[in-house]
């Protein structure tokens, strides 16, 4: 791994970006007194009670010329550098880097791992702790930028309250030292409540190293970023999604329960013994299995179509991309999800689970849209006219039920419902 690559992923005080400096003590006296951008330090309750010790007990050693005064006021001066520079020894070397354990769900808990490696060769690392902020982006808000000066009706207070409330807060705290060249991973919950883009910021890294008489803290800016897919909902199935076969028994040549024999495999742990081909084991010496070949069953095309004339209420339309994805999963277990398609765009065939990932990539980002009914594409021609021309079969499209539900259609028919 380059340089520049590690610099884009790791971020601190650790991160070696561009060529290695000479040391010198100029550099590190500048350092120590006038620290990097970011960088802050603010003395504690017990550090400000030592200040004004130190502050009382100087004054009377220049009033009285006392010798143990002055002795006294240099150890507790002593005291306080010592532990600023303890602390700026402590954080240097130190880097760290956000990892997020994808997929997301919204309203199901998410993990986010701090990563955290020591580059120092013989100092350890003891007591930072980490401020982490986490909000996710919401796809179904278009919003538009106005200035306070000229906007009308504008509460700041309001809208400040409502933007902090959208973001989880939270902290972690290295319990354990960090070895020299060591590293440790952290992790802290979080609970996506909304689709869209999650992101994870990591808001600062504070000391208390060694005394507690100084508090160090470093700004950051190193977030993270992942897509939240909809949340799964339960819905009802009608007949028409029931699995059927067609006329003939037609067999795919995939695996599955069938009847007809499809290959046969290495014995795995948990395979039945019914299934093991004895003849053909003997002649390999390996233990192999038979596998059958699955019956075909209907499959189904999804059509997510967003007008927002017909999704006039923002949580019903929510719920009609939490059922979409809920539907285009349940299809893909069961090998009958065939293709899905959003809008005008054109279909795209589903055959494997990055096809369905990649769907639901989509439906965490989608919106509603204006005139999708009457949106052309390069050929002219509109979304009705372009799935008219489709020419496809047992295609799901979707329809308000009332005020609150959502109904799967096929064929004039109702799949589904929620």
């Amino acid at each position: 791994m380059t340089t520049a690559d590690e610099a884009e992923r790791w971020g601190g005080p650790g991160v070696r970006g561009g060529a290695r400096r000479t040391f010198t003590w100029s550099a590190l006296l500048w350092a120590l007194v006038h620290p990097q951008r970011g960088h802050r330090i603010v003395p504690t309750l017990p550090g400000v009670l030592l200040i004004g010790l130190s502050m009382g007990i100087g004054t009377a050693a220049y009033n009285s010329s006392s010798n143990i005064l002055f002795i006294t006021l240099s150890l507790l001066l002593g005291c306080l550098i010592l532990s600023g520079v303890l602390s700026w020894l402590n954080l240097r070397g130190v880097g760290w880097r956000l990892r997020l354990a994808v997929p997301l769900r919204a309203g199901h808990d998410a993990v986010v791992g701090l990563e955290l490696r020591n580059r120092k060769t013989f100092l350890p690392t003891y007591g930072l702790w980490f401020e982490l902020a986490s909000r996710t982006l919401d796809p179904a808000v278009a919003q538009r930028a106005e200035s306070t000066v000229t906007g009308r009706g504008i509460d700041v207070r309001a809208m400040l309250a409502k933007a902090e409330a959208a973001v989880t807060r939270g902290r972690l705290a290295l319990r354990s030292r960090l070895e020299p060249e060591g590293e440790v991973r952290l992790e802290w919950g979080c609970k996506p409540e909304k689709r869209g883009v999650l992101r994870v910021e990591l808001a600062g890294v504070g000391s208390l190293f060694p005394f507690g008489f100084l508090k160090k803290e470093i700004g950051t800016e190193l977030s993270a970023e992942a897509v939240v897919w909809p949340a799964p909902v339960e819905y009802r199935r009608h007949a028409v999604i029931s699995a059927r076969r067609p006329a003939g028994g037609e067999r795919v040549a995939r695996a599955g329960t069938g009847g007809d024999l499809h290959a046969l495999r290495r014995y795995a742990v948990g395979d039945s013994h019914r299934l093991i081909h004895w003849k053909a084991s003997a002649r390999t010496q390996t233990l192999l299995v038979r596998q059958f070949a699955a019956e075909s069953a209907e499959g189904f095309s999804l059509w997510l179509r967003t007008d927002a004339g017909v999704w006039t209420r923002p949580e019903q339309f929510e719920l009609l991309v939490s059922f979409c994805a809920s539907l285009a999963e349940d299809l893909f277990r069961a090998g009958r999800l065939t293709g899905v398609a959003i809008d005008a765009d054109a279909p795209m065939p589903v055959r494997r689970v990055h096809d369905v990932e990649a769907f639901l990539d989509r439906l965490a980002t989608v919106r509603c849209a204006e005139d999708v009914g009457r949106a052309k594409d390069p050929d002219g021609r509109t979304a009705e006219e372009r799935s008219e021309g489709r020419g496809r079969k047992n295609v799901m499209t979707f329809v308000p039920d009332g005020a609150r539900g959502v109904v799967a259609m096929v064929d004039g028919e109702r799949a589904a419902s929620v």
